[in-house]
């Protein structure tokens, strides 16, 4: 059953993932494939390593929070999450012209799916999730982080640079840095209370 908790927590770890992953590795490998392939195998792909990827953050978040104190896993979090929010503050323009490069004999679907699992396997949204997991129910953060990096993907490939002619990059970090903060804030108030 779903419950509002569990709308709060999906709606906040979407809201911190999708911030977070604006113009990433993820996002920009996503952009570069589906440029020159079909759309749907880039997408499937992305999807399915994010799947993968969140959950094991999850597990890993939360059976480190089985684990640690509480109080030692509020301060963890909240220092892993002040670093992101300073990093993605203090974040320059990307360039977007990093290229990538199809491996040959293998399809599209499997080229995606292995270049996200090697782009974001240990990448700040990992640790992010597993951070959340830590001191939230696992769950709806799976499924928040798992349905922001989907559409994140899926808006490099379709609108990305629509949205990015609009909106500057830097503005787009900057709103994550300060959301990286909060949740920072909340963590540090958490470990200390």
């Amino acid at each position: 059953m779903i419950t509002p908790e569990y709308l709060s927590v999906s709606l906040s770890t979407f809201t911190l993932i999708a911030l977070a992953e604006i113009g990433d590795k993820s996002q920009l490998v996503c952009m570069t494939l589906a440029a020159r392939h079909r759309v749907r195998p880039v997408i499937i792909g992305a999807a399915t390593a994010f799947l993968l990827l969140n959950a094991l953050a999850v597990l890993f978040g939360a059976g480190a929070a089985a684990w640690v104190p509480e109080r030692v896993m509020a301060g963890v979090v909240a220092v892993l999450f002040a670093v992101f929010g300073v990093h993605a503050l203090r974040a320059e323009e990307a360039t977007g012209n990093e290229v990538v490069v199809e491996r040959p004999g293998h399809g599209i679907f499997l080229t995606t799916l292995l270049l996200i699992l090697v782009a974001e396997f240990g990448d700040k949204t990992q640790l992010a999730v597993a951070g959340l997991a830590s001191s939230l129910p696992p769950g709806p953060v799976w499924l928040g982080a798992t349905v922001a990096l989907v559409f994140i993907s899926a808006l490099g490939v379709w609108a990305g640079r629509a949205v990015l002619q609009r909106v500057p990059l830097h503005w787009l970090h900057r709103l994550g840095g300060a959301i990286f903060l909060v949740f920072a804030a909340l963590a540090a108030w958490r470990a200390l209370a």
